[in-house]
């Protein structure tokens, strides 16, 4: 089993850079503080999911998660910068809005959830009020920011930050030496902290002695999570082999190209290792946009293993993919993604859900989702209107 912080590296060459970023990074903060930066906050419920550091902490996994608990509920809006798109501006998306309009995080949600309201815009205080506008016909009644912790020209009511177990902030250090893009402090903007990543098997022990090691203040919340994977589905469904293999179980024996282009492949190499099987891995930078020269790479790799063989990717790889021109017959033919379901640990699940959902619900009260709500309660002082719907989680 692996430890906390067994991914991070510290280039101590680097930290007088790095103290001369954190300087720059904590002017900012102390303008912020001070007011003479604005943090705007919207009548609208607004979640903030988002980490301090460079590289996957698993922000999308855990935004389709949130999206799971609410999307049966209420009106939920997904609002992202769309990292890497080709795109200006506040674009909403629709079914047939090509990934390279809103970046693949953005395609990977609206394709998953194509009920759900998916909106970009580097500036996000445009975004919200693009998607809370009157008239524009979305009826939204929370909005989820993806990678929004240093946008802090947006004021959530809840703020969740990510932490990976491999790599605690607590024992990272600012870039360029480190991983940090904020210094440690700025986690005590975070409502929930989640260290996300963890090995099922975590003892009581050490989940206490994370607990301590992050030295939360009484208004935040820590959970843990972990993940699953669904059975792997075919990206190319008319060429496959087969279009769905029925549990991760089946992949034991084959021969797996594991094709990745995120920023942190190394949990989930830990994991296909449990399987009986032979990795070879193929990974590229984080939204990576595959070239011809990468193309040959991965048909001529692939064409090289023997059988029985499979290629097996992520989900945010599998919408940059399927577009890709030169993939060979072989390689699409065996082109699987392997799905991840986020689970909150120590049976802390129905608290957590409670929380996000009691929050929305609190805050709602001019909303449709709240007159739908108050149509079935009688009357009474305490649950007029009258109320602001701008109350920090902390507060609740």
């Amino acid at each position: 089993m692996r430890v906390e912080g067994d991914f991070i590296t510290i280039n101590k060459k680097l930290l007088a850079l790095s103290w001369l970023y954190g300087l720059g990074v904590g002017i900012r903060n102390i303008l912020f503080e001070m007011g003479v930066l604005k943090s705007r906050s919207f009548k609208t419920p607004v979640i903030s999911v988002g980490n301090i550091t460079v590289g996957g902490t698993g922000k999308t996994p855990h935004v389709e998660y949130l999206i799971r608990l609410m999307k049966d509920k209420m009106n939920v809006a997904v609002l992202s910068r769309g990292y890497k798109r080709k795109s200006s501006g506040y674009v909403l998306s629709d079914k047939d809005t090509p990934m390279r309009m809103i970046g693949d995080e953005p395609y990977q949600i609206k394709h998953k959830f194509p009920d759900i309201t998916v909106a970009v815009d580097k500036k996000r205080t445009r975004g919200i009020k693009n998607l809370t506008e009157e008239g524009n016909g979305l009826d939204v009644d929370v909005i989820l920011l993806d990678d929004a912790f240093q946008h802090r020209y947006v004021k959530p009511g809840i703020n969740i930050l990510l932490v990976d177990y491999h790599r605690l902030v607590i024992y990272d250090r600012l870039l360029p030496a480190g991983r940090l893009r904020e210094p440690v402090r700025a986690k005590d903007r975070a409502d929930i902290v989640i260290i996300t990543k963890c090995p099922k098997d975590l003892k009581p022990m050490e989940f206490r002695v994370i607990t301590k090691a992050m030295k939360l203040y009484p208004y935040q919340q820590l959970f843990f999570s972990s993940h699953d994977y669904d059975a792997p589905r075919a990206v190319f469904k008319d060429v496959a082999k087969q279009n769905e293999l029925e549990e991760l179980n089946a992949l034991d024996g084959k021969n797996i190209m594991l094709l990745t282009g995120i920023a942190s492949p190394e949990q989930l190499m830990h994991d296909l290792k449990e399987l009986k099987s032979q990795i070879t891995p193929l990974t590229f930078g984080d939204h990576h946009n595959f070239s011809k020269k990468d193309v040959a790479n991965i048909n001529n790799t692939f064409a090289s293993m023997v059988e029985p063989k499979i290629i097996l990717t992520t989900e945010k790889d599998a919408t940059r993919l399927v577009a890709v021109e030169g993939l060979s017959d072989e390689v699409k033919s065996s082109l699987f993604v392997l799905p991840m379901r986020i689970v909150i640990m120590q049976g802390q699940e129905e608290e957590f859900n409670n929380k996000i959902l009691g929050y929305v619900y609190k805050n709602s009260r001019n909303s449709i989702l709240a007159k739908r709500k108050n149509d079935h309660k009688s009357q009474n002082s305490d649950s007029t209107g009258n109320r602001s719907r701008t109350i920090s989680f902390r507060n609740n």
